[in-house]
């Protein structure tokens, strides 16, 4: 039996700015790249192993850090190496977001064109006057109002609308595999040789997508990815030339795209705002995404835990490659990557995310235990804890208590009303018994 005071989860970090420095960018052939030791960098290498048995007990295939653009760890697991290619999932979403960026700057496209343009009139089943409102930016940022229960199917008839372009945020794989249909119609090429000709001679960013079912699912190795995510943090540039030649679009697409989701902007996923929705639920959470993790990254994220995550402030791409990395089987994002950033945070040592409603930061979750109780203080008015689908599960006073035994695995969101007024906004991650 485990039990608690709330309030001794809740961790007070102190808030740190570092200057970026120069981006070293590794050869475009060939397998050198330069290394930076972590000792040097004041990292705690005593809890390393403590990292690398994490990773390879939740079937992790490749796990990159790299700083200012060198490799600080790569590790490989389960016969993967640095020649393996694995897929992306959903993470290759924010590939696609760049190669719309590409032909934005190639005068192919504008992200305020009907994306009956170039798809063709009839690609959804809804009223032509109601398809024509929906645009190349409601695709990048989700807002296209057709139904996502119709998940993957990119058939017309799958694609209902079911509210005004721009009026409802929902994670929606359908419209976003459609865009390879915008970039082929508006450039002429289809994705991967528009990925070839934009990005791969001067980057180095080699890979495939591949058709799978309705989807079309990007394939390349770690350091691929790892390119990827130093070109994104070089704003777009790569040896100091500008590649993308867009970098407003790159400035944007890190920031919210709208007011629904603070917490997406042109299909990535972004850290350190006020608030949250995840995929299949229309709740939103009053939290940041991740607040282990620096305010300022902003993340690529896929099924089965495929993560790309770039924090400006402090010059870190970091990628993780594998198979599921919990026995949860909730969408992105979350769950895994609040377990992997409580391991990161005791040796990189970051900056976790500022809450935005307390001033303070803090997560706490439990990994697993046979039992949690929470015994709540007299400095708590209540606590009301939700599930992923926004459904409150539990709500207790002060000076009571309520056990986590009889909940299912999973993910589960608290909201924490202090005597002071203030509300404080937390995770548990609950494994069960």
């Amino acid at each position: 039996m485990v039990r608690s005071n709330l309030l001794l989860f809740i961790l007070i970090w102190g808030f740190t700015s570092l200057f970026g420095q120069s981006l070293y960018y590794p050869p475009l052939t060939g397998n050198a790249w330069q290394t930076t030791d972590a000792a040097s960098l004041g990292w705690d290498t005593t809890r390393f192993q403590d990292l690398r048995t994490f990773l390879d007990t939740t079937n992790t295939r490749a796990f990159m850090i790299l700083k200012d653009g060198k490799i600080v760890v790569e590790y490989y697991f389960n016969d993967h190496n640095a020649n393996k290619p694995w897929y992306w999932a959903s993470a290759g979403k924010s590939l696609t977001s760049v190669m719309i960026a590409c032909a934005l700057a190639d005068g192919k496209l504008q992200l305020t064109d009907p994306s009956s343009k170039y798809l063709g009139n009839g690609w959804t089943s809804c009223t032509s006057e109601s398809e024509q409102k929906i645009t190349i930016r409601h695709q990048i940022t989700m807002t296209t109002g057709l139904d996502d229960n119709e998940f993957d199917c990119t058939e017309p008839s799958c694609l209902k609308c079911i509210a005004n372009p721009g009026s409802r945020w929902a994670y929606h794989n359908s419209p976003y595999t459609l865009l390879d249909g915008v970039i082929e119609g508006a450039t002429g090429q289809d994705l991967n040789a528009y990925l070839k000709s934009r990005l791969s001679a001067e980057t180095g960013i080699n890979g495939l997508y591949i058709a799978s079912g309705y989807n079309n699912v990007f394939y390349s190795t770690a350091r691929v990815m790892a390119r990827f995510g130093l070109l994104v943090l070089g704003k777009g540039k790569w040896n100091d030339k500008d590649v993308i030649k867009n970098p407003d679009y790159v400035r944007d697409m890190s920031q919210t795209s709208q007011n629904l989701n603070k917490s997406y902007g042109y299909l990535w996923w972004l850290n350190g705002k006020e608030s949250f929705m995840l995929p299949q639920s229309q709740f939103v959470f009053p939290s940041a995404l991740l607040p282990d993790a620096p305010a300022d990254m902003f993340a690529a994220l896929g099924k089965n835990d495929q993560k790309l995550y770039i924090i400006p402030s402090q010059n870190l791409v970091i990628v993780r490659m594998g198979d599921r990395g919990t026995s949860d089987n909730t969408a992105v994002p979350i769950v895994y990557d609040a377990m992997l950033w409580n391991k990161l945070n005791t040796i990189i040592k970051t900056t976790a995310t500022k809450d935005a409603q307390t001033g303070n930061n803090k997560s706490w979750y439990f990994q697993s235990a046979s039992d949690v109780t929470f015994n709540l203080p007299e400095e708590i008015e209540w606590i009301e804890m939700y599930d992923l689908t926004g459904k409150m599960v539990e709500r207790a006073m002060a000076c009571s208590s309520f056990s986590m035994a009889q909940q299912a695995q999973g993910f589960y969101f608290f909201k924490v009303k202090c005597n002071n007024n203030s509300i404080l906004t937390t995770g548990l991650l609950w494994n069960g018994k």
